[in-house]
């Protein structure tokens, strides 16, 4: 009966002992799990903004002019959600920013953690067609829309045409599909692409700034507007 007694107990602290190795290598690879995961979201949502780059230019190239924002706080479900503003002769009648009009271009409505995409657009190039024309705007017209390195920064960008992005794994600043929004940031180069003016920060993924920048470039629109004989 002793041997036995002991046997049992000897089991349980090597069981223990077991329980205690297993949760320490479940903790060092927790780390690098959540990193692939992590990694996983960005590289999937870079890959939907290059299809809604591929999307806005298509769009412009068969309709002659880029599409309005659609309206961030209306719920998924309800009608016009994700349908773009109505276009005037002097531009997009609510507003110029909001989010991807995703009905209106055919994609996801969502980034990989589930949040609508930020979408800005430059009036002159989302305003319906004039009479005789082809196209909303010519290769003069410029965009207002600016990218920077760091709010107040050096530009890496100017005069772009339209300006779309994910606010990233933390969200702030992001609408979700039940037209609600998240908190906004309190990292300054977040709040400059949270705030709806024509100044936006496009940089490496860095500290609290986690925001997933892309826009349309003017050299790439004019030439696929040429292709497509929407421009002379």
């Amino acid at each position: 009966m002793k041997t036995r007694a002991s046997l049992r107990g000897f089991t349980l602290v090597e069981l223990a002992i077991v329980l205690v190795i297993v949760g320490l290598l479940i903790g060092t690879l927790m780390p690098p799990l959540s990193a692939q995961i992590d990694q996983r979201n960005a590289n999937e949502t870079q890959q939907k903004l290059n299809d809604a780059r591929d999307a806005l230019i298509g769009f412009a190239a068969v309709n002659g002019r880029l599409p309005c924002p659609a309206a961030p706080t209306t719920a998924t479900g309800t009608a016009g959600a994700g349908v773009e503003y109505a276009a005037t002769a002097s531009g997009c009648t609510t507003s110029t920013s909001g989010v991807l009009p995703w009905i209106t271009l055919g994609l996801p409505e969502t980034d990989a953690w589930g949040r609508r995409f930020t979408y800005h657009v430059a009036d002159d190039f989302a305003k319906t067609i004039a009479p005789g024309k082809t196209a909303a705007f010519d290769l003069a017209t410029n965009g207002n829309i600016n990218v920077l390195s760091t709010a107040g920064g050096s530009t890496v960008a100017t005069a772009i045409p339209a300006l779309f992005l994910s606010h990233g794994k933390n969200g702030l600043g992001a609408y979700m599909p039940d037209g609600t929004r998240q908190s906004l940031p309190t990292d300054t180069d977040e709040q400059e692409n949270s705030d709806a003016d024509h100044s936006y920060v496009s940089k490496g993924l860095v500290g609290t700034f986690d925001d997933q920048v892309n826009w349309v470039p003017p050299l790439i629109l004019m030439h696929k507007m040429l292709s497509a004989s929407r421009l002379p």
